[in-house]
């Protein structure tokens, strides 16, 4: 009995220390600070607004645009839905083409010599130049040229971190695996993936917000409308009509789409850092 009554202890300590950390996470000064200056910012963008009397087909108001939103929920939120597959479709094929190409990058030096300047060829060329040659090519599937153009975007962080990663492993470890005879593959899968794992996540949170916006852009130029249309459209329709209220509701739906995107990919590397990576064990101290 004592034993299962210390047990019960140790359990309800565990769960009140957990909770307590969830508390101090949420009410840290890292999530205070930002979340006071944004509403410090709307509410001078509100009271600027009314005091001027600027008229809403030229700045609308915060409230007047939450107002839009609500009103207009279903239609933006169908098309937000369209954007956000989109985007997580070219962010998982940059994250798997991205981190097989490293892969091979890391097992072969003339390979890796050979291809990746025409990966920074990719990344540096406009996809606003090309997102409509890409639309034109693929005209019978609107679907798959957006998700191309996103990939465009989306493909060099992923490549370039993570082939960083890969290549910077600990020389004296890496004569150890050596000296015990391991593989190349061995080599690979227990040094150099965890020794990229930071720069992997760190290249993908930068993804995460760069395949959204290649997904707009590609949108903006493919126009497409109807039931399949992305966000992009109901920006454009929006501005076309001067429904600028419409627009900013939009606007802030794509915004508030990025930035969950960067949170969700923060919080997943403070996950897997957290118990032996420098830069997410100083967070938590």
């Amino acid at each position: 009995m004592p034993s299962a009554i210390t047990k019960n202890k140790e359990q309800q300590l565990t769960q009140t220390k957990s909770h307590n950390q969830i508390l101090n996470q949420l009410f840290s000064l890292d999530i205070i600070a930002p979340v006071i200056l944004g509403i410090i910012v709307l509410i001078t963008w509100e009271i600027s607004v009314r005091v001027m009397n600027i008229p809403p087909y030229l700045l609308p108001g915060p409230i007047l645009v939450i107002k839009t939103m609500i009103e207009e929920w279903n239609s933006l939120f169908t098309s937000l839905l369209i954007t956000i597959k989109i985007t997580l479709v070219a962010l998982a094929v940059a994250v798997v083409s991205g981190v097989l190409i490293s892969m091979l990058f890391a097992q072969n030096k003339l390979i890796e010599r050979s291809l990746f300047p025409y990966a920074v060829i990719l990344q540096t060329t406009p996809i606003v130049a090309i997102a409509p040659l890409i639309i034109i090519w693929l005209r019978d599937n609107t679907f798959a040229a957006l998700i191309l153009c996103a990939w465009i975007v989306a493909f060099f962080p992923i490549i370039s971190n993570t082939t960083l990663g890969l290549n910077s492993v600990d020389k004296n470890l890496s004569d150890m695996f050596k000296l015990y005879g391991a593989s190349r593959w061995q080599t690979l899968i227990y040094l150099r993936f965890p020794s990229a794992l930071p720069y992997f996540l760190g290249g993908l949170r930068i993804s995460g917000g760069l395949a959204l916006i290649g997904a707009v852009v590609a949108e903006f130029v493919a126009g497409t409308g109807g039931a399949r249309s992305g966000i992009a459209y109901q920006i454009l329709m929006s501005s076309y009509n001067l429904q600028i209220p419409r627009m900013f509701a939009a606007l802030f739906l794509t915004t508030g789409l990025g930035i969950a995107i960067f949170v969700l990919f923060t919080v997943l590397s403070d996950f897997l850092l957290k118990d032996w990576h420098e830069s997410a064990v100083k967070k938590d101290s």
